[in-house]
């Protein structure tokens, strides 16, 4: 399939929308990990005051939903875009496998933590009637692997079309939200759940860059081959 190269002020231009979205990245999970810090001294507090909230409140059962069947909203389009731009835009969809190699670190990672920290989930400590049932002994708490697979699966996307971010982090951030609201996890569990996604999604693409440019253009400077739907490197 031949693939027309865009002009090189366009492609430029792209370059530089992609390098943005890689540091506001980085950015992200590191706002995201420090707020993850701060909120860590107030955890009870704001685990009740939001747990009293859902089971209150008249979407409880929508909030149950989204807390566990919402990483399919993000795991769809994620695994469309990359089927569009393995049609239209080789090189983005192997950018998009690189970003698939990621959300499998973030997630092995994750749970590595949760094993080692073996932190107990927060609906042991207080005392508040929850959306869900409390998870039993030895399902710990910190990370929230949810969180990191929704900001795994968030980032990989937007590696693959750039402007999802507008759909996909929103959504990423309200999976998140919902662990928390139906009493499974503290605000600091979601939060540094979604800064290690985030992170070590981006630092695999990162990583993964100069192999793919090297197997793609045998060693030759990257040739700018996406069209328009699906912005280059």
């Amino acid at each position: 399939m031949n693939l027309i190269s865009p002009p090189i002020g366009e492609s430029s231009r792209r370059d530089d929308l992609t390098r943005f979205h890689t540091r506001g990245l980085l950015i992200a999970a590191v706002v995201l990990g420090g707020c993850a810090l701060i909120a860590f001294p107030i955890r009870q507090h704001t685990y009740a005051a939001i747990v009293d909230w859902a089971t209150a409140s008249q979407l409880d059962s929508l909030i149950g939903f989204i807390a566990n069947g919402g990483l399919w909203i993000l795991v769809a389009p994620t695994l469309t875009a990359a089927a569009w731009c393995f049609v239209r835009a080789r090189r983005r969809f192997w950018t998009s496998v690189s970003a698939g190699v990621g959300v499998i670190a973030a997630y092995l990672l994750g749970e590595g933590i949760k094993i080692l920290v073996a932190r107990p989930r927060p609906c042991t400590d207080v005392d508040v009637p929850t959306v869900l049932v409390c998870p039993g002994a030895g399902d710990w708490s910190f990370p929230s692997n949810h969180s990191v697979l929704a900001a795994a699966f968030a980032t990989a996307c937007m590696f693959t079309l750039v402007h999802s971010a507008w759909i996909v982090m929103p959504i990423a951030l309200a999976i998140a939200g919902s662990r928390v609201a139906v009493g499974v996890h503290d605000v600091h569990d979601v939060l540094s759940g979604l800064a290690l996604g985030i992170a070590v999604v981006t630092g695999a693409v990162l990583l993964l860059r100069p192999v793919l440019d090297r197997a793609l253009d045998g060693g030759e400077p990257a040739r700018r081959t996406t069209p328009t739907h699906c912005t280059s490197e």
